[in-house]
């Protein structure tokens, strides 16, 4: 039996959280906003969740069918759904306001807009509700997907709280801490910080899938079989390091863009990134963790990965050794497969990353307002002068990484992009796609506490 034959027959086969597509030409899908009700350490949990009417999390569509979706709020409160890592026309993007109202209770909406390309991409909400899990993988196939002999895993990643985020953020408000000294003429680019200034919160829980790797899901995988895991940080303030185990993981793309392959056992994702990797599995079968450990923690999640008859240990949920600090190792590293056709910036921008601890607010200062015009090809420097490293995010489009402390490389094509501490990254995009687009750290708290910025085009109607 081919293991594509194999695939097709289990019930964990194309995804873990998503459904298959539409052909061309059918109807609209629906997404229903609607509350859920998950078991989280042995207690009941009021989240979020986006669901097609058969109650499947996430959607997968196909790139040549375009975006056709009607989505509906099922809440007793207003929402909106950002669709994150698609470059729709900006009144679909979905952020409150920007320019569309959001969503009320009971309210529909139509969207309805080409595909640029297939990848892993997710879909979330704007505002705080985001912390509840409002969120979903957004997998957009290809006519290369499909002919793929291998499986394919989606993993969407998430750190939950018991506790409202309201009041999540009344507390980093109200917090003293000594991360509050101002560090602006230092240069700490290649600092390791310790645990209290890596993680904001100290979360109840860190989910795959919805679950806790007390009670992991297990996805049943071929011996010898080709596993392609999808990986989604959809966390709002935590970042973590991917381990394969034993088996080679080779990263092929980052953020639903092709890059060329790097082989390793571990592989860092910022919140609102995505890394696809690829696995072999050995002959001999047996039960494979994919593990997320937390940035600065001993704390992990995961899924783990069984051939049939398989035994299956217990896995503690706090580990032997804290994960990673996330940095830009692996980024120097990067190569888009397609990158950007070189030419000169017509615009060049310097943003400065600013902010602290206590008191708790974070800001974008520009060295003069992110205006451009449709057609220039566009450089933003981003320069960290804070003790905390912030995923960057561009709506709308997609940026290449041009720079890393001001030595040029030929990066990743990506959308979300970490600046450590101390740091400068450059990234440089084509403005193509008119509107007003935000630009924001994709730490939930940092963003909602000022950390977000526009990129605004001059002919936008």
């Amino acid at each position: 039996m081919r293991r594509r034959d194999f695939l097709r027959s289990l019930a964990a086969g194309a995804a873990a959280l998503v459904a298959p597509a539409v052909l061309a030409g059918e109807a609209a899908r629906r997404l229903d906003i609607v509350s859920r009700t998950l078991d989280i350490n042995g207690k009941a949990a009021k989240v979020f969740g986006l669901t097609q009417p058969d109650g499947t999390q996430g959607l997968i569509l196909d790139a040549a069918s375009g975006f056709n979706l009607r989505l509906a709020n099922r809440l007793d409160q207003a929402t909106l759904i950002h669709w994150h890592g698609l470059t729709p026309p900006w009144p679909m993007d979905g952020v409150p306001d920007n320019p569309k109202p959001m969503l009320q209770p009971g309210e529909k909406r139509a969207y309805s807009f080409p595909l640029a390309r297939g990848g892993t991409n997710w879909m979330h909400a704007h505002t705080l509700q985001e912390q509840n899990l409002l969120a979903a993988p957004l997998i957009i196939h290809t006519s290369e997907d499909r002919t793929r002999d291998e499986q394919e895993i989606v993993i969407l990643l998430h750190d939950f709280s018991f506790t409202p985020a309201p009041q999540l953020l009344a507390t980093l408000i109200g917090k003293p801490t000594s991360g509050g000294m101002d560090m602006s003429g230092m240069d700490m680019s290649g600092m390791s910080m310790s645990g209290t200034d890596l993680n904001d919160i100290d979360y109840d829980a860190y989910l795959a899938n919805d679950r806790t790797l007390a009670d992991p899901q297990i996805v049943r995988v071929e011996k010898r079989g080709r596993v392609r895991l999808r990986i989604i940080n959809g966390a709002t303030g935590t970042a973590f390091t991917i381990t394969t185990g034993k088996p080679i993981g080779t990263l092929v793309a980052v953020d639903g863009h092709p890059v060329e392959p790097l082989n390793g056992h571990m592989f860092p994702i910022a919140m609102g990134q995505r890394i696809d990797v690829v696995v072999d599995l050995p002959s001999g079968g047996g039960s494979f963790p994919i593990l997320a450990l937390r940035e600065g923690g001993r704390e992990r999640g995961g899924i783990v990965l069984a051939t049939a008859g398989a035994a299956i240990g217990k896995l503690p949920v706090r580990g032997a050794t804290r994960g990673a600090v996330v940095g830009l190792d692996v980024e120097r590293l990067l190569r888009a497969r397609f990158p950007l056709v070189p030419k000169p910036a017509d615009r060049r921008f310097a943003l400065k990353l600013t902010g602290s601890m206590a008191p708790y607010s974070w800001a974008m200062v520009s060295d003069r307002p992110l205006r451009v015009k449709s057609g220039e090809r566009v450089e933003i420097v981003l320069e960290n002068a804070s003790m905390m490293t912030h995923p960057i995010h561009l709506h709308g489009h997609s940026f290449q990484v041009v720079a890393i402390n001001g030595t040029s490389i030929k990066g990743a094509v990506r959308d979300t992009v970490i600046v450590p501490a101390m740091a400068r990254v450059t990234v440089a995009f084509d403005a193509d796609n008119p509107g007003h687009w935000p630009l924001h750290c994709h730490h939930l708290y940092h963003m909602v506490t000022g950390m977000m910025s526009y990129v605004g085009y001059e002919d936008a109607g």
